[in-house]
């Protein structure tokens, strides 16, 4: 594989596995000038940010006056990188470096491939269902109600929604991937505008996907490479990111036409 370069852009807001992820990175990379860490902080505590202020010997660090959100972050931290390829990187992932080499080898095989995600395991090596065949007010609904005898009812349809049963021997293209992991070709990522950061937070990696796609680019999966996600799953526990999701459900549906089932 040729030295192209990555950036490795993570956006954080008091993100409680940060820390454990970039001591990780750290291990990982370590000063290897192919890859640039750059982090963008949406105005954690002053506590948070003093402790975030050590790790800048191996990251470019934005401390922002406000939280403006993911994709805000994301665009900040990307639109003026020279990078080839750029890597959104949750603050709760851990990456080991061969898995990324393996995708960044993959994506220069082959230039029709426009955005490539890994397989995201839980930290018990269990798979996280994450990506998308399709989005529907009905899925969502599903996937909130708390009613178990509901989900069993429906849980063909929640399988093929989440994509469950998705080849583990081969990469195959989807429609969404998920905003946890994405690498990305820097160019195609500056031609869709980036992020719509009109979402505060949810739904801006659908979108992007929908962007890419309205463009005939290619997102794929590979079951090669493989994270782990500390899925905190904050929508379903929190009202206040419940809220954020439900109105970020709403912008989306208004921007790409209501469907219901």
């Amino acid at each position: 594989m040729s030295n192209v370069k990555v950036a490795i852009s993570i956006v954080t807001y008091n993100s409680q596995h940060i820390f454990k992820v970039l001591e990780n990175l750290k291990k990982e990379f370590g000063q290897d000038n192919q890859f640039r860490l750059v982090i963008f902080d949406n105005n954690s505590n002053e506590d948070y940010k003093n402790r975030l202020k050590e790790y800048q010997d191996i990251a470019d660090i934005t401390f922002y006056h406000k939280n403006n959100g993911f994709g805000f972050g994301h665009n900040h931290n990307l639109f003026n990188a020279e990078e080839e390829y750029f890597l959104v990187f949750n603050p709760d992932i851990i990456l080991v470096r061969e898995d990324l080499l393996k995708m960044l080898g993959r994506m220069e095989q082959d230039e029709s491939i426009s955005l490539l995600v890994p397989k995201v395991l839980n930290s018990d090596g269990t798979p996280q269902h994450l990506m998308r065949d399709r989005v529907s007010v009905f899925d969502y609904f599903l996937r909130f109600v708390p009613f178990q005898f509901v989900k069993k009812m429906f849980d063909k349809r929640l399988a093929t929604y989440e994509l469950r049963d998705i080849p583990n021997d081969r990469e195959q293209d989807i429609r969404i991937g998920s905003g946890c992991f994405m690498l990305l070709r820097g160019e195609d990522f500056k031609e869709v505008g980036g992020f719509d950061d009109r979402y505060f937070m949810y739904f801006e990696d659908y979108d992007l996907c929908v962007e890419l796609k309205k463009r005939n680019k290619r997102i794929v999966y590979t079951p090669f490479s493989q994270v782990v996600h500390y899925y905190e799953r904050g929508a379903h526990k929190n009202s206040r990111l419940f809220k954020i999701f439900m109105k970020s459900m709403y912008q989306y549906f208004n921007k790409w036409g209501w469907r219901w089932f």
